[in-house]
């Protein structure tokens, strides 16, 4: 008998479009339950582990296969009703329908298994001590920056919200339960204006239209908020009304900007930003340290945990005043600064030119001196001081978590290499679920 090829040894177990009932007894990375048909792993969306479910399944591979929730027969223990009502059609959010306890048990053991399994720690013989998570008091209304694409739903009613998972479809959602709650009356008010003067979304199937996003972010510890419109073109119709009616709706604000993008493209913003109301930038503290935030600046969305973050990080490096600090993919400087209230001296490098104008200008508003920003292509500068550097030095870094691989191999390894004094910490790695 010959090997069975990839579809057979799949269809062996089950079939497309099959009705299955399964037991869910394990999470993905991406939150989804996974449960077994015979031994043939199924993934379903919605599901949560300790759930009995019915599902058809959609697409089989080899190995493993995807199926859709039909049923929920028997729920988990830790399953809950969600806090917002879209939490499922919606792509922001994929845990919602589960505890935050568990959220936290499963994000922690996530971590656990990346070290096993990536870095080939074996933390079960306490090679190493993994601290407890720490969660948030209230997980709710804590994010300082939301985007909304801004289109029309199947009866052509103008919407904003957010993408349903893997698609371009708009789910109509103005009261975020994870946003900061100024957000709603903004998003209403946009969506006045843009109904009042006829301005239309834009269309990315034909490339017409004018409103494409809109961004808001929020100082939590100043109160400040900007409005920022991502158009397709170079001017706003009627910009001085929607000032006007902004400004009328929440006095907090203090930056109305646009950002011109006019490509083809998914990604949100494009290069430039003008400010057409106020200044350019919002002002947000972290701890004692003031911060400049713009439209296109990295900065940690969720201001709460990002002060237990940098706190940890402040404790575990356990700096001295004679010690150096070379903080790579420093943004805007927010850890750099953080640092630097401990360190001797502090580097931070970045690619992004416009990140280390903003963080210099951060250095000069906290009216801080010891720490110098560099543009990425100083490397073999960074190198060389590693090398000169007496004592120990301190090395960061907080990038996505698409780029930490990279990160990995070689700042951590070379660092060792090039000073045998070098600590390294990998801080602040963005995720794409909802932030512990």
């Amino acid at each position: 008998m010959g090997k069975k090829t990839k579809k057979e040894f799949s269809e062996a177990v089950c079939h497309k479009n099959d009705e299955l009932t399964l037991e869910i007894i394990d999470m993905g990375t991406e939150g989804e339950g996974i449960g077994r048909a015979n031994g043939y792993a199924l993934f379903v969306k919605d599901a949560l582990v300790g759930d009995i479910v019915r599902v058809r399944v959609m697409k089989t591979r080899k190995h493993f296969g995807y199926a859709r929730l039909l049923e929920i027969i028997q729920p988990s223990p830790f399953r809950v009703e969600p806090k917002c009502p879209v939490a499922r059609p919606c792509g922001g959010c994929q845990l919602q329908h589960c505890s935050y306890e568990k959220q936290l048990q499963w994000k922690q053991e996530k971590v656990a298994n990346c070290l096993r399994r990536i870095g080939g720690i074996d933390i079960d013989k306490n090679e190493v001590v993994m601290e407890p998570i720490m969660g948030m008091d209230v997980p709710y209304y804590y994010r300082n920056k939301s985007q909304y694409p801004v289109g029309y739903d199947k009866e052509g009613n103008l919407v904003a919200g957010f993408y349903a998972g893997r698609t371009h479809q708009i789910i109509s959602c103005r009261n975020c339960a994870i946003a900061d709650p100024a957000s709603q009356l903004i998003i209403d008010t946009v969506l006045d204006f843009m109904k009042q003067y006829g301005i239309r979304a834009y269309d990315e199937t034909t490339g017409k239209g004018i409103v494409r996003h809109i961004l808001i972010r929020s100082g939590k510890s100043t109160g400040q908020i900007m409005v920022c419109l991502v158009i397709n073109g170079t001017r706003l119709p009627h910009k001085e009304e929607l000032i006007e009616v902004l400004r009328e709706a929440n006095p907090q604000i203090v930056s109305i900007c646009i950002n011109i993008n006019d490509k083809n493209t998914n990604v949100i913003l494009g290069r430039e930003t003008k400010a057409i109301y106020g200044q350019d930038y919002i002002e947000d503290c972290i701890g004692s340290l003031r911060y400049r935030i713009s439209a296109q600046s990295f900065y940690q969305v969720n201001p709460i945990q990002t002060k237990k973050l940098y706190d940890k990080a402040l404790e575990y490096a356990d700096l001295h005043e004679d010690e150096t600090v070379w903080d790579l993919y420093c943004g805007i400087g927010t850890i750099s600064l953080f640092l630097s209230q401990k360190a001797d001296k502090v580097y931070g490098v970045e690619i992004v030119e416009q990140a280390v104008k903003n963080a210099r200008e951060n250095a000069a508003l906290n009216e801080i001196s010891n720490v110098e920003f560099l543009p990425g292509q100083q490397k073999r500068s960074y190198r060389q001081n590693i090398v000169r550097a007496e004592g120990h030095c301190a090395v960061t870094w907080s990038c996505s978590i698409h780029r930490e691989r990279d990160v990995t191999k070689n700042y951590y390894k070379r660092s060792f290499r090039w000073s045998p004094n070098a600590l390294c910490m990998s801080v602040a790695i963005r995720q794409r679920w909802q932030e512990t």
